[in-house]
């Protein structure tokens, strides 16, 4: 039996699940009706331009949720409480790491030429918030960039072997090291 959806905002989350389990290859439309339940016609009329109108969609509404949920408090709150937050969001939004990022699984795989342009500013910018944030608490530049990119490999790193491993406690852990380095490098920056 078909869903009935009345918002194309109720039908993102449901085919970005689709994708998080099966990649944007193995996302085909009839998979995509089958594992959320709406019809190709609910489909196509919410992205007349298939599924590549669909990924672009979910890569725009994750990447809205982080500019607001991480981002922009990391761009211009007070650094130790935005840092504190990011972990907070980040852990919520990955479940604790049984959550791939999708961005993260596109960039991996030839999906990436696609959606570079996305794909490159998403962590361009996330990198870029986090290093503000350090240099407000203090840092230098050099340093804080430096532990910026260290910090979302990591955090990327820790999602991917979590869920490889199917042990959320790697990415709990990972997350709980890298609070505790950044909170120890921001309180007496090391120098460069």
């Amino acid at each position: 039996m078909t869903r009935t959806v009345f918002e194309k905002a109720d039908v993102i989350p449901l085919v970005a699940e689709v994708f998080r389990e099966l990649g944007y290859e193995g996302a085909s439309m009839s998979k995509i009706t089958e594992r959320t339940k709406l019809s190709k016609g609910s489909l196509y009329h919410f992205f007349p331009g298939g599924k590549e109108e669909m990924a672009a969609e979910i890569l725009a509404h994750i990447d809205n949720w982080f500019v607001s949920n991480v981002f922009e408090p990391l761009e211009r709150d007070e650094p130790h409480a935005a840092i504190q937050n990011m972990w907070r969001e980040v852990d919520a939004y990955f479940r604790s790491g049984q959550r791939i990022c999708l961005i993260g699984a596109f960039a991996l795989d030839e999906t990436r030429d696609r959606f570079a342009s996305r794909i490159r500013l998403y962590f361009r910018r996330w990198i870029d918030a986090c290093c503000a944030a350090l240099v407000r608490a203090g840092a230098s530049i050099e340093a804080a960039a430096r532990l910026s990119e260290e910090t979302i490999g990591r955090i990327q790193g820790a999602l991917l072997l979590s869920r490889a491993l199917n042990d959320e406690t790697v990415f709990e852990r990972t997350l709980t090291a890298l609070a505790e380095r950044v909170q120890k490098f921001h309180e007496a920056p090391p120098p460069d």
